[in-house]
């Protein structure tokens, strides 16, 4: 079937933007990390991502935080949620370095944030990295924060494959996912005896600190619940449609996915916290059935090509499809 003039319109403006996007990104290959930091972490809240790593991120005042929580995600507003999800990010950084390719990183961000200006919070402060790890992951936080392993990007086939990724992870944010995961364990009880047997004062700056640290410790290491992955799939896919991309993208990853065996340890964290990968594609192909074949695109661009470069960075081969 041939696409509507809606989503063709879409898909030269995505190509427009590609090419667009490239050309600055060779600018940053000659800076630091913390050049690349101070130009991911934008927007209007503040210090950004650079502002968590070198602590310029203000702690939450007032209630501690799981007191907060545990009353409802509701009083968290945009601005501490985004706070939350700033001082997360900088738990994820303390675990994992960033990967040096600049370009990658800036080509990384420009693609997330174009998938995202598509979401219901385009006007969150979005910022997206690349780990240096070798692994097979991705993760957010809230308020706007996504993080990719290079392990992951090496393994998508094309750029459908890593934009449906990303809109994955970028409706656990719009969901607001991980903050109802951090009220569910505070109201549990055990963060809170966890903090209790570790902090030393009584300051709400140490104690919100403690509780943060905890909490996200608790939740990258458990996982999210598996109605929040199915969500985040289904939404994910038609995400990445009205973005330009192909919605077999994320379908193809978790093709990939299926075959990946517990012991492999690339693939031990993002097996044991998420739902098994055929289950997820069962849900998705009973939510998608046919709908979206129309806006399937032809061949895939692969990440080293839309780079630049003169080899195939991704998976070799094409997955087949559903």
């Amino acid at each position: 079937m041939t696409a509507p003039s809606s989503l063709q319109s879409r898909l030269r403006t995505t190509a427009l933007y590609a090419a667009l996007s490239l050309a600055p990104a060779l600018g940053l290959a000659q800076g630091g990390v913390m050049n690349l930091l101070n130009s991911l972490g934008g927007g209007s809240s503040g210090g950004g991502l650079l502002g968590a790593v070198t602590g310029q991120s203000a702690q939450p005042q007032g209630d501690d935080l799981i007191s907060l929580l545990s009353r409802s995600v509701e009083n968290i507003d945009e601005a501490r949620e985004i706070d939350i999800g700033r001082q997360l990010a900088s738990v994820l950084l303390g675990s994992k370095p960033l990967h040096p390719d600049m370009r990658l990183q800036h080509y990384v961000n420009q693609l997330g944030r174009w998938i995202s200006l598509q979401s219901t919070r385009p006007h969150l402060p979005w910022t997206f990295v690349v780990l240096d790890d070798k692994g097979y992951n991705a993760f957010a936080a809230p308020g706007g924060y996504v993080f990719v392993t290079k392990g992951l990007i090496d393994s998508c086939a094309d750029e459908a494959e890593l934009a449906g990724i990303l809109a994955h992870e970028i409706t656990h944010v719009t969901a607001k996912h991980h903050l109802h995961a951090m009220r569910k364990t505070a109201q549990s009880g055990v963060v809170t005896q966890l903090v209790a047997s570790q902090i030393k004062t009584n300051a709400v700056g140490n104690l919100v600190a403690s509780q943060l640290f905890a909490l996200g410790r608790n939740l990258y290491a458990r996982g999210l619940d598996q109605t929040d992955e199915f969500h985040s799939d289904r939404e994910g896919v038609a995400l990445a449609a009205r973005a330009g991309f192909d919605p077999y993208g994320l379908v193809s990853v978790l093709q990939n996915l299926r075959t990946a065996t517990p012991d492999n340890p690339m693939f031990t964290l993002a097996l044991s916290t998420h739902p098994p990968a055929q289950t997820r594609l069962d849900q998705l192909e009973q939510a998608m059935g046919r709908r979206l074949d129309p806006y399937t695109g032809g061949p895939g661009v692969t990440v080293a090509q839309r780079l630049g470069g003169g080899q195939d960075g991704g998976a070799a081969g094409r997955k087949a499809r559903k």
